[in-house]
């Protein structure tokens, strides 16, 4: 089975992909900071993101690497915290580059995670690949992020930046948040409820990173998101009738500039703004989703 190194492969998204993955043929290999506590059928190896030491044999005839690893945004935006936003993701990429130097015979396929955020918050704009990136925290680090894979790419590694939105799964993830959030009758509108939501679900995720290491025409740069993002006002209409759930309530924009902070000690702006993304480039790949529409994905995610 040939292997693929999964870096920063302990949450959420890169254990999804890890199951995949192995279901492909491949053999997955996950490396973080620390071991999940679940017990997983997965190797591991351990690293700390910003040093060289033992893992980088590993690199040494795999098949591919895919790099997830970043300190998550949900969180307060307190200087301390975008500083680990913005080091975590340049600077573990960088010490991949190094080690990819290192090595004899290192990976030709190297998978690298970026942010559909890098468009910034647009109110109505359909953004594709072609479309200028935005202005603030999240464009400056996703810029600086793709910047540090580019200079760290090996001359004959072939590379793919995928732009990712909001990933939806069954095991991880925001929308189990969400999930008890309309089971106790919160679901409602957010803000004024226009703000772009653009998602994608774990399995399409998953194949996209797969055909992005198997076939040989994926190269350079991809916005990993399903074709059809909604509206807050219908993506949470939506979850509502999913769930069988008939009451809403609203949550205007001071309620949720208090509330995130004090009780879920999070950043408002995740879902006070957002974004509308669609690639022009998966689809003239070849690719087609699965799981295309918002209603799709829900009815997969979603036991009623």
């Amino acid at each position: 089975m040939q292997k693929v190194l999964i870096f920063g492969g302990t949450g959420f998204i890169g254990l999804s992909l890890a199951d995949h993955l192995l279901s492909k043929g491949l053999r997955p290999v996950l490396v973080a900071r620390k071991k999940p506590a679940d017990s997983v059928e997965h190797d591991f190896i351990a690293w700390d993101a910003i040093s060289t030491g033992e893992w980088i044999n590993e690199l040494n005839g795999a098949k591919a690497i895919v790099n997830l690893t970043g300190k998550t945004v949900d969180c307060i935006k307190t200087p301390d915290n975008c500083d680990l936003i913005l080091r975590s993701r340049v600077d573990s990429t960088k010490t991949i580059g190094q080690a990819m130097k290192l090595i004899d015979n290192p990976p030709k396929i190297w998978v690298q995670m970026s942010t559909a955020h890098i468009y910034g918050d647009p109110p109505a704009q359909l953004c594709t690949e072609s479309s200028s990136t935005g202005y603030g925290l999240a464009p400056f680090v996703g810029k600086s992020w793709e910047k540090a894979f580019y200079e760290s790419l090996p001359d004959d590694t072939r590379g793919v930046v995928l732009r990712t939105s909001f990933v939806i799964g069954r095991n991880g993830g925001a929308l189990a948040s969400l999930k008890q959030i309309v089971k106790l009758g919160l679901g409602g509108t957010v803000g004024d409820g226009t703000q772009g939501m653009s998602w994608i679900h774990e399995y399409d995720m998953n194949e996209i990173i797969y055909q992005s290491i198997v076939n040989d025409s994926y190269e350079g740069m991809y916005i990993s998101s399903a074709p059809n993002p909604v509206s807050n006002k219908v993506f949470m209409r939506l979850m509502r009738k999913k769930m069988n759930v008939p009451i809403g309530l609203p949550a205007p924009e001071f309620i949720i500039r208090i509330g995130a902070k004090l009780l879920f000690r999070t950043d408002p702006e995740l879902v006070l703004y957002g974004r509308y993304v669609k690639s022009e480039r998966i689809g003239q790949a070849g690719f087609r989703f699965k799981y295309p529409t918002l209603d799709e994905a829900l009815d997969d995610l979603i036991d009623a």
